[in-house]
């Protein structure tokens, strides 16, 4: 393909679809190396997509009114399109000018999200590509500055035991045990540090995750990056095990070996693409027929055991080799 071949990308509003569809623009960026890039995306998922190759205009919808939307007309409707991709199945992309849209429509029970989300460039199933963001330079050395000198430079382990709704918390003193088993002279992750991610509402269990190990072997940086910035942060992990949450989505984006621990949430459209999800006695079935809304204040997680997680974490290490 010569010359320019401008591609509007319009994400999802929720950043962790965004992130479960991001695979689609990456497969974009790889195999059209002349194509340049206008991303839509909402105030939490733009920002996802500041660092993509060839980018040449990031726009925000602050809202989803009727006059945000026309806003959005107002800049886009003069570029004639090589490709719109909407994966919002907006009215928008399908009165724009251009070559070929794909748009997302109403995904197929049962379909993985990644799946779903690969399905709108009709790629094969053999091709179909997992969550990925791009990372800077500049991004990386911002996440550097933060990492401390000290602690050796053995292996990270990352935890993310952040979620929005208590029935997906998993109790913070299993996500340490695994940590310290793993990070045990005699672990598979032996000599090895400590990472520690998620928002700030997320010290309370950092607090009592992070007396796995001693003190100087431990990065706290629930609260100190943006998603985009941990992504880079997880690049560096050995493993991540976090629950069912963006944290997990982002570590598989980052490119990390992820474990993640399930519950009341159906990991067959929602599991960590290409990682392990790992749950209790009870189906998702079963959690729905409890909390049919998945809503309520109840610890659903409490029947799934720390040995669970460390056995499938093991695995994906030795897998890994």
């Amino acid at each position: 393909m010569i010359g320019r071949f401008p591609i509007l990308y319009i994400a999802e509003a929720d950043a962790e679809d965004a992130v479960l569809s991001s695979g689609v623009l990456a497969h974009l960026v790889e195999s059209l190396p002349h194509a340049t890039f206008t991303i839509v995306g909402s105030a939490a998922s733009a920002p996802l997509f500041a660092d993509t190759p060839r980018l040449t205009k990031l726009i925000v919808l602050e809202r989803e009114g009727h006059f945000e939307w026309i806003a959005l007309w107002n800049q886009v409707r003069g570029t004639k399109w090589g490709l719109v991709v909407d994966m919002r199945g907006s009215d928008l992309s399908g009165k724009l000018r251009r070559h070929k849209r794909a748009v997302r429509g109403k995904d197929a029970p049962g379909l993985h999200a990644v799946e779903a989300a690969a399905a709108v460039l009709k790629l094969e199933p053999e091709e179909v590509p997992g969550p990925r963001l791009y990372v800077s330079d500049e991004t990386r050395a911002q996440v550097e500055a933060l990492i401390p000198a000290t602690g050796g430079d053995g292996p990270i382990l990352a935890v993310g035991p952040g979620v929005e709704w208590m029935g997906k918390r998993w109790p913070a003193e299993r996500y340490a045990k695994v940590a310290a088993k793993l990070l045990a002279d005699d672990g598979p992750l032996a000599g090895g540090r400590l990472m520690i991610v998620g928002e700030e509402i997320d010290r309370e269990a950092a607090h009592t995750i992070r007396y796995a190990v001693p003190r100087a072997r431990v990065i706290e940086l629930q609260g100190k990056l943006t998603r985009l910035q941990t992504v880079a942060a997880l690049s560096k992990s050995a493993l991540y095990v976090g629950a069912d949450s963006i944290w997990t989505h982002l570590a598989t984006a980052s490119g990390a070996p992820v474990v993640a621990v399930f519950g009341p949430s159906d990991e067959t459209t929602r599991g960590p693409w290409k990682g392990e999800a790992v749950r209790g006695p009870r189906s998702y079935d079963e959690f729905k027929t409890l909390d049919p809304r998945l809503n309520q204040a109840i610890q659903h997680m409490m029947d799934l055991p720390w040995e669970r997680v460390l056995k499938a974490a093991t695995r994906m290490l030795k897998a890994r080799g």
